[in-house]
């Protein structure tokens, strides 16, 4: 009779791997999350951002939060199982019914192949699409908030360079005495003044329609005060009155396509296509990424010989690897982004740690022509005499 292809056994230490895992990831994400969402807080604060609002912003920011870190979990979490196991004789008792490296090995196996699906459908497909969504949101609520961050008696800073006066408002939102100083437009600054005004809703960015007013511009050539008095006149209250027609998205939120082959006008630099490049093949190798911290994880766990107080040195050297593994990524990437043609190096760094690893732990059971346990072929211990 074949052994199944999943034992109690292999249940049994997935069961641990996935809920270390779960624990693990999530802990480690709730805490990225706190860290990184300090900076919006401010909007929530003083800017009047519902806590509804500020929570689906953020949000947005955890797929990626996900995929960065779940390599790192990947290995914590095999090289944690793998030694308590070690330390509760577990390992011992397995090795002694006759288990190979390999058929120990399995449950984490299974660890590593659920972890590297995800982390492509993270780095492929989610993360793209979070962060698109998150950059538009975060546009809107800052063009959009201007609504209702004009306070009375108030100058309002609705960006670096724009801010905004009203004297009162009035319960129709009519606003009464506005002051606007416009910096937008390059080497002018312009004062505009109106006896009142309604915020207009548009599709766009937020307009507050003035009435009764006048702008007035020094014109830096000449040192001449130019006053233009108007009945009524729109201005946008967005971050930038400059509109080209070109989004300029970061590479976060490209699709591979659009990084393989990206478009001339988004290259507003020549030497960024070289960024493109590197994050296209960092998402791909990300997967290879998880698979080597692993076989890193596991042959720390399973090699070497059984110490009776436990040892602390296989543990220390494989963290050792996985900080200069991380260390040598970041390397490769910022040498790979000045010179394109190092890209390959992205990939060697990716897969050969686990390809040397996998080679250790397994090489010497394929060169003995050893394999997994047979079913009849338990091997029993001899008893040794006094």
């Amino acid at each position: 009779m074949a052994l199944p292809l999943v034992t109690r056994l292999d249940r049994y230490i997935l069961r641990q791997l996935l809920a270390a895992l779960a624990a693990a990831t999530g802990a480690l994400v709730a805490l990225i999350w706190l860290t990184q969402s300090l900076r919006f807080v401010e909007l929530v604060v003083n800017r009047g951002l519902s806590l509804l609002v500020f929570l689906q912003l953020t949000s947005l920011l955890i797929p990626n939060f996900v995929a960065v870190i779940l390599p790192i979990t990947t290995f914590v979490v095999i090289q944690f199982v793998y030694q308590r196991l070690a330390g509760d004789r577990e390992l011992t008792v397995m090795r002694a019914a006759g288990l190979s490296p390999f058929a120990l090995s399995r449950p984490a196996l299974g660890l590593t192949a659920l972890a590297m699906a995800l982390c492509l459908v993270l780095n492929i497909w989610v993360v793209p699409k979070s962060f698109a969504a998150f950059r538009q949101y975060q546009f809107e609520i800052r063009n959009r908030m201007a609504a209702f961050l004009l306070q009375e008696g108030v100058f309002t800073p609705i960006s670096d360079q724009l801010t905004v006066y009203v004297r009162s408002r009035d319960p129709d939102g009519t606003l009464r005495g506005i002051m606007v100083e416009d910096d937008r437009q390059k080497d002018t600054r312009a004062t505009i003044l109106a006896e009142h005004g309604r915020l207009i809703e548009t599709a766009g960015p937020p307009r507050v329609l003035l009435v009764n007013g006048s702008r007035e511009e020094i014109d830096k050539k000449t040192g001449r005060l130019d006053v233009l008095t108007f009945a009524q006149n729109a201005i946008d209250l967005a971050d930038s009155t400059k509109d080209d027609g070109i989004h300029f998205r970061d590479v976060t939120e490209m699709s591979l396509a659009e990084l393989l082959h990206p478009d001339p006008r988004q290259l507003s630099n020549p030497h960024d296509y070289g960024k493109f490049v590197v994050e296209a093949h960092r998402r791909m190798t990300a997967p290879l990424t998880v698979f080597s911290f692993a076989m890193v994880a596991m042959v720390s766990g399973l090699s070497g010989t059984f110490r009776r107080h436990g040892g602390v040195l296989r543990p220390m050297v494989a963290i050792g690897v996985v900080v200069g593994l991380l260390a040598l990524g970041l390397a490769i990437s910022n040498l790979a982004a000045r010179d394109p043609d190092l890209v390959g190096l992205i990939w060697v760094q990716a897969i050969l740690p686990g390809l040397a690893s996998a080679a250790a732990l397994y090489g010497p059971m394929l060169i003995s022509g050893t394999g997994a346990l047979r079913p009849g072929r338990v091997p029993v211990p001899q008893q040794v005499g006094r």
